[in-house]
């Protein structure tokens, strides 16, 4: 076999090779957060759902929530979510989905009743249109008929990275507050907290 066709097979077993130690695997939502963490310390899905748990578990322990809910005997609390600020220096921090997984809890839980302050621009125009004569009067509802909500949720989400023997240390704190709307008073807030860990030293 002359040189030419040596290096030829050569590259051919090693390609070989290469492509026959490739496995695809599935793996779960933790393992996936695992996987994750070994090529970035950016925030994962994992971290969204471990500090929205962690949140709701604290307000549902808390004592002034406990006041506050025996005050409706037994009926929901009427709530809407208010502006969730991102406060790190990251423009890719996905604010959006931890709101969707607050909203997602509150929607499940047993104290509260969600208020959809998002499209209420929305609602008005189609009650508006509704009774502006083009629907059935006794089909169409009732300007004045909304439930207005009891409390607001408010949150904002902080990063502080530091840098020790190498490596770079980033703590996302999420503080959640639950205010009730009349009187402007803060019923509780919960404080959860995230540790990420990378090798590189701090970019910020």
């Amino acid at each position: 076999m002359n040189k030419l066709l040596l290096v030829i097979a050569t590259v051919g077993a090693l390609s070989f090779q290469a492509c026959s130690s490739f496995k695809a695997e599935r793996v779960d939502e933790a393992k996936a957060d695992e996987k994750a963490m070994e090529i970035t310390d950016n925030w994962v899905d994992g971290d969204t759902i471990r500090v929205i748990d962690g949140a709701i578990k604290q307000v549902y322990a808390h004592k002034r929530f406990a006041e506050y809910n025996s005050k409706f005997q037994g009926k929901r609390i009427k709530l809407f979510v208010g502006e969730i600020r991102n406060n790190t220096t990251e423009s890719y921090f996905p604010i959006k989905d931890l709101e969707d997984a607050l909203l997602e809890k509150m929607s499940n839980s047993d104290y509260f009743t969600l208020i959809d302050a998002s499209r209420r621009d929305n609602l008005l125009k189609e009650i508006t249109y509704q009774n502006d004569g083009m629907v059935d009067p006794a089909q169409a509802k009732k300007v004045g008929k909304q439930s207005g909500a009891d409390v607001m949720i408010f949150g904002d989400i902080n990063m502080k990275p530091e840098t020790r023997d190498g490596k770079t240390i980033k703590t996302y704190t999420v503080n959640i507050r639950l205010t009730d709307i009349q009187s402007a008073e803060e019923i509780c807030r919960t404080r959860e907290k995230i540790n990420k860990f990378s090798s590189g030293g701090a970019k910020w």
